[in-house]
């Protein structure tokens, strides 16, 4: 399987990953940046101390010194590239991806993304053909201790008097998030239950992926337990974020994605919100009515922070979890979301359920995913079969209808097409999302 994805390098440690890949990768991503000295933080996978040591191996191989940053979270380290100005970065991570993997996130300077049409497919000829230049001096590692500079720059985006001592469960899964809420949920007169706090890269208690709802299983028993206001869930690397509300139930990342966006509007008009293309139509017509500008983005976080710089937007939400915002150097962060979700509630004195209440009025299908060997002709098929829809190539194909819409995009990595779709009412979305399978799938 190759290491080199769209977005990262990522793959099973040692089968597909190990000191050796890592060691050249190292020597790639120098040569191809350029920087005097490269930023490197890592998560607690059971492999990324070892991947570390190679990757920095094969830096300073090549004459660039390291800045070691230790054990944090994804979202620490895009900070870090952003605040300590570095010229280039790593995060060692496979963020939610099983225990047995481990992967590279590589940015340029001010924690812009490096992927697959920005520079990565240059770095995997570099990899591959195993011609490096010539060094005569090493370079050196140094540590750097960021964690009080991050605290500071977090809860910057909230006004902490306002909080008030809310109840919250929090499941971190074992990963980076505990990391993050330690750091900074001290400084909040908050309560909080903690769930699966401990550090430990082989995620025990479930897997570090709360997009799927049986590992959320657990949150939602104790937010009832506990009779809290809300729950809060993190991926393994901390850059997704999801939540519960106090009645156990899991709340639409898009829903989230306005409840964000209406704070930012109450600031100042005309303020460019980025949402990508699955997201529910309430996003767009939220933002719209509070006096902003929605904009639609492809599915990725790579092409959301290619647009949010473009647009200079203020915020941007992802159904999958990510959530964007300007003053973060255009990069995502589950700890701030939590946070400006913390402030939300707190203002508006409203239980969660009946603050996000007015936005759920469509029926979403969720992703469905489909085996398909020709992905375009089915593309195409749909196109024709919808042709008196309104039709967008942005990602894959979506059709929109005064009622109802849908998105097939293919898969990068697979022989898969992957069907969103969303109506006015439930009996419109299920015979919709069967008539749409039926094409894609016969």
């Amino acid at each position: 399987m190759a290491l080199f994805k769209a977005y990262d390098v990522r793959g099973i440690y040692p089968k597909e990953l190990n000191e050796e890949s890592a060691y050249n990768i190292g020597r790639a991503f120098a040569d191809y940046t350029k920087a005097k000295e490269i930023l490197i933080g890592r998560d607690m996978r059971l492999s990324s101390d070892t991947l570390f040591l190679a990757l920095s191996k094969g830096i300073t191989k090549q004459g660039a010194n390291v800045v070691d940053i230790g054990i944090v979270s994804t979202p620490m380290c895009y900070f870090s590239s952003g605040y300590l100005r570095a010229m280039a970065s790593i995060m060692i991570t496979a963020s939610h991806n099983p225990k047995d993997y481990n992967g590279f996130k590589f940015m340029r300077a001010n924690a812009i993304p490096i992927g697959e049409m920005t520079g990565l497919k240059d770095i995997e000829m570099i990899y591959t053909s195993n011609k490096f230049k010539r060094i005569t001096k090493n370079g050196n590692i140094r540590k750097r201790d960021i964690a009080n500079e991050y605290a500071k720059h977090v809860l910057s985006f909230i006004e902490v008097k306002k909080i008030k001592p809310l109840n919250i469960v929090i499941d971190t899964a074992n990963g980076m998030g505990s990391k993050e809420v330690s750091l900074v949920y001290s400084k909040l007169p908050c309560n909080v239950t903690k769930l699966y706090f401990e550090l430990d890269g082989r995620f025990p208690n479930h897997p570090a992926d709360p997009l799927k709802e049986e590992n959320t299983i657990a949150l939602q028993k104790n937010v009832l337990k506990q009779k809290a206001d809300l729950g809060i869930a993190f991926d393994g690397d901390a850059d997704r974020v999801f939540f519960i509300d106090e009645n156990g139930e899991n709340i639409p990342s898009y829903i989230i994605t306005c409840l964000i966006a209406k704070e930012f509007l109450k600031l100042m008009l005309n303020q460019k919100i980025i949402y990508d293309i699955r997201s529910s139509r309430i996003v767009d017509e939220t933002v719209r009515r509070l006096g902003g500008i929605a904009i639609m983005c492809r599915v990725g976080h790579t092409f959301m922070k290619e647009q949010l710089r473009m647009q200079d937007a203020v915020f941007g939400g992802e159904l999958s979890g990510h959530f964007y915002f300007r003053e973060n150097y255009y990069a995502d962060s589950g700890i701030i979301t939590s946070l400006k979700v913390m402030e939300i509630l707190s203002k508006e004195n409203k239980p969660f359920s009946e603050l996000i209440r007015p936005l759920k009025i469509y029926y979403q299908s969720g992703e469905i995913n489909s085996t398909v060997a020709d992905k375009d002709t089915k593309i195409r098929l749909l196109a024709k079969k919808y042709s008196n829809g309104k039709i967008s190539y942005l990602d894959g194909i979506r059709v929109d209808f005064g009622h109802w819409w849908f998105n097939v995009r293919p898969s990068n990595t697979e022989p898969l097409l992957r069907l969103n779709l969303e109506a006015k009412t439930k009996g419109l979305m299920k015979n919709k999302m069967e008539e749409v399978l039926k094409i894609i799938r016969e």
